[in-house]
């Protein structure tokens, strides 16, 4: 999807402090075999600090930064992996009540990992739809937030899945039509349907887990999946279609932003281990891991729909993004959803200066 005019006017980001490898590993919650598989060095901890308090602090960081007014936002998206709150209650009408105000389209996205790509895809439509939404001509503002806090008894984070732990935090994105300090130029998504499997393993459809208190556990779903699927070679098949439509979706979002791979300075990958971020992502671009954000990922853990968000943050306060450079976003998501976008640089980010 092309996304000509459409601005990222602010970044906020919530991360609570780390507990290392180390500590967890000391404290039994982490595989000492692990330590160097994977080289993962530690994950973002929250405690008890609730999804929707974290990302109303990070929508706040967001406006703050960059001198944007939240009454006039028109649209707010609201991204999660994991439960926010009471069942039967929805999270985005916290930050209405407590920053934007009711007079905004809010609505929940259910995408998983990459459910920020969907917001930025479906903001950006709303925002070419609706260029002007208030009196005076002045563009429309999208606030876009994703915010997880994995620390909960049906999850374990040290070990849910295969090459990666979970961390807490909250991103957001003051997407506008109104020139900001990065443009985005495209973004987009491919699903590998056959793959839709490999996140649900044998578990019944119904009653939902959560419903009957069963834990969250995608290393024993996807063994079960590579079991299931082994006599019919299903699984195989599957997984070389995730690396064919990966490509797929990067080269289509590349082509779209009319820029080339040579072009990209950093990809944001997720914050996986090594060997996943080298082999399913960089070595199949053809770049080296050095343009990867995979040393910041790898001390804070894999933070949800947030991943790409905060290693964009990250590298702008660190100066490693400058004016002229393209930043390529890709991501993994149940489904099996493959995302990409690209994002140009156009200034100094206003709390960089």
């Amino acid at each position: 999807m092309r996304t000509p005019g459409t601005y990222i006017k602010g970044l906020g980001v919530y991360l609570p402090r780390t507990v290392s490898i180390e500590e967890a590993v000391t404290q039994g919650l982490y595989p000492p075999e692990d330590v160097e598989l994977h080289e993962l060095a530690g994950a973002a901890v929250a405690g008890r600090t609730p999804a929707p308090e974290m990302a109303l602090w990070a929508a706040q960081d967001a406006y703050k930064r960059c001198g944007h007014r939240p009454e006039d936002t028109d649209l707010l998206l609201y991204a999660d992996s994991w439960h926010q709150g009471p069942d039967g209650w929805q999270p985005q009408y916290y930050l209405q009540r407590h920053l934007v105000g009711g007079d905004v389209l809010s609505v929940e996205v259910r995408q998983g990992c990459n459910g920020m790509f969907g917001a930025l895809e479906l903001g950006a439509g709303y925002l070419a739809g609706r260029p002007a939404a208030r009196a005076g001509g002045r563009p429309s503002t999208a606030l876009l937030v994703a915010s997880d806090n994995f620390g909960t008894p049906m999850m374990d984070r040290w070990r849910m899945g295969p090459g990666y732990v979970t961390g807490d935090a909250a991103s957001a994105v003051v997407l506008t039509g109104e020139e900001g300090f990065a443009e985005l130029l495209s973004v987009g998504s491919l699903t590998v349907a056959d793959a839709e499997e490999m996140h649900r393993g044998a578990e019944p459809l119904f009653p939902p887990g959560p419903t009957v208190g069963r834990p969250l556990d995608f290393n024993a779903r996807n063994a079960e999946f590579k079991k299931r699927s082994a006599a019919t070679g299903t699984g195989t098949a599957a997984l070389v279609q995730v690396h064919v439509r990966t490509l797929e979706v990067v080269e289509r979002t590349l082509a779209e932003a009319d820029v080339t791979m040579a072009d990209i300075t950093r990809v944001a990958y997720m914050n996986y281990s090594r060997e996943i971020v080298e082999q399913r992502c960089m070595g199949a671009l053809g770049l080296p891991l050095k343009k990867s954000t995979w040393e910041f990922g790898r001390t804070v853990g894999h933070l949800g729909a947030s991943d790409q968000i905060v290693s964009l943050d990250h590298l702008l306060t660190a100066g490693e993004l400058v004016p002229g450079d393209h930043l390529l976003m890709l991501g993994v998501g149940p489904g099996v959803t493959l995302s990409a976008a690209v994002v140009r640089i156009l200034q100094p980010a206003p709390w960089c200066g």
